[in-house]
């Protein structure tokens, strides 16, 4: 059995960065994007706040997406998803985020990934470090942008998946 695969694009920044991007960095860019994956159902996404969670698909409090793009079909069962799902924890745990390299869009581009084989358009991986590099954004410290990932002191974790809305727990 297979099930689709889509992106939900958001632009967290509701239209503005499409508005002010050419003032402040001298070229347009059409937003600043959080991204979700949709499949079995459920979007499932990555934040510094809950680290992976789900929710129904465009139930975030960013509203419905912008847009929404099919990624392929996935043959992997749901169970061994959730695996891969609880493998991931650590890895994209809240203290883990880090703006640049280990942010939502980076947590979907692994997630399509393994359930397509296929990455997520470049432009969207991208634009953090494009808009610090190429338009002289430097304001931020890589010590405001490091992750630090802790391993509990016992080295367990529990992996068990939640079965409503919320945080994988």
């Amino acid at each position: 059995m297979t099930s689709k695969v889509q992106l939900y694009i958001y632009d967290i920044s509701m239209g503005i960065a499409a508005q002010l991007s050419p003032l402040f960095l001298g070229k347009k860019i059409d937003g600043i994007w959080h991204t979700g994956v949709v499949v079995y159902g459920r979007e499932y996404y990555y934040g510094g706040m809950g680290g992976i969670e789900w929710c129904h698909p465009g139930g975030l409090i960013l509203g419905q997406p912008l847009k929404i793009m099919d990624m392929g079909e996935t043959h992997i069962p749901l169970d061994t998803f959730e695996e891969f799902l609880r493998g991931q924890r650590e890895r994209f745990s809240p203290d883990c985020y880090n703006l640049l390299d280990h942010n939502c869009n980076n947590f979907s581009n692994e997630v399509v990934q393994f359930l397509t084989g296929k990455p997520i358009p470049e432009y969207i991986i991208e634009l953090p470090r494009e808009a610090l590099s190429r338009y002289g954004i430097n304001v931020l410290n890589t010590s405001m942008v490091s992750c630090v990932c802790c391993v509990q002191s016992n080295g367990q974790t529990d992996h068990s998946v939640s079965s409503s809305p919320g945080p994988l727990s």
